[in-house]
């Protein structure tokens, strides 16, 4: 047996966070410097995990490449499951049986989320209950309208988005985008249709046999689901700084531009002149920010050009795009 297998769900299509997921997949976008499925990685190589899957379909071919060097980082072994037709949540796990066999259990992880868990706990947690899926769950969100999943006093899962067996005196909960499954609930993954949901066609049947159990974590969660939550998933991570500039020894800032920390100056990023940099910026690796121009509470991916003069504040700067990303943008 292989112990834990984790698999991260990367095929969607992100549309919420359109146009950047015109250019990247949402797991691929860049959080604080680092690609977002490599943050899911650590984690998994954290609790002991050696061997990932990631599903494949949006972009395929970016997905993979940044998938291969985020495994690489982590010192994790990578296989991929491409979908020409996407399968959903729980497709996705019919789809990758080969890749899952020998598993003791699975940790299957929603590609969009950020999220300081300990999984290791949760995975002996798993292991202990005898339940074929237990879901990572939290209280809901200030302000968000999740469809909920109601577990009762011994956090056995009753409901999940109104669908189930329901009883009283229910606790409704939010659920985080990660389960630890046992490697028989593939057995309970329909082959029709092709594209299924894993709570609503995989677990929602199993809910009477209470044999599918919640667990609540603490730690930060973003879903970084529109361009004012993946901002904001910068800035929170940033703020873990203080007033520090991280800055790699291979990029260039003029003596005449500005710093203010909390910010990251990736490998290779260049400052000119003038420039006024943070707080609160990510530079990605290779991009250049012009004379004169004025970056702050802002996100520059990889390659980006912040031409003279340009001012990107509670913005993302992806290549050509300049997406709108402060509180006022909505989300």
């Amino acid at each position: 047996m292989d112990g834990a297998v984790g698999m991260i769900l990367a095929a969607g299509l992100g549309t919420r966070l359109r146009p950047l997921t015109d250019l990247l997949p949402k797991p691929a976008v860049p959080v604080a410097g680092v690609p977002l499925v490599q943050h899911a990685f650590g984690r998994m190589r954290d609790a002991g995990i050696r061997r990932v899957v990631v599903n494949t379909h949006h972009l395929a071919g970016e997905m993979a490449r940044v998938a291969a060097a985020a495994a690489q980082a982590t010192g994790l072994e990578l296989s991929l499951s491409h979908e020409p037709v996407i399968a959903g949540t729980g497709g996705a796990l019919r789809e990758a049986r080969r890749f899952l066999s020998g598993a003791e259990a699975i940790v299957l992880w929603n590609g969009d989320v950020l999220f300081d868990i300990d999984l290791g706990g949760v995975v002996e947690a798993h292991r202990r209950s005898g339940a074929l899926a237990t879901m990572v769950l939290a209280p809901m969100p200030p302000g968000a309208a999740f469809a909920t999943v109601d577990v009762d006093g011994a956090m056995v899962v009753r409901r999940i988005a109104g669908l189930g067996p329901g009883g009283d005196g229910l606790l409704p909960l939010h659920f985080t985008g990660v389960h630890v499954l046992s490697p028989a609930i593939l057995e309970h993954v329909p082959e029709r249709p092709h594209a299924c949901d894993v709570n609503r066609q995989v677990h929602v049947p199993l809910l009477p046999s209470g044999r599918v159990r919640g667990v609540v974590t603490g730690g930060y969660w973003n879903d970084l689901g529109t361009p004012e939550r993946y901002l904001r998933a910068n800035l929170d991570l940033l703020a873990r700084l203080g007033d520090q500039i991280l800055r790699d020894g291979s990029a260039s800032v003029d003596p005449e531009a500005r710093l203010a920390g909390p910010a990251i100056i990736g490998r290779d990023a260049v400052v000119l002149a003038g420039a006024a940099i943070g707080p609160g910026t990510v530079l990605g690796e290779g991009s250049r920010v012009g004379r004169g121009a004025q970056v702050e509470s802002a996100v520059v991916w990889p390659g980006t050009v912040v031409a003279p003069g340009e001012r990107v504040v509670q913005a993302v700067a992806a290549g050509s795009l300049r997406v709108p990303a402060g509180p006022a943008a909505g989300g």
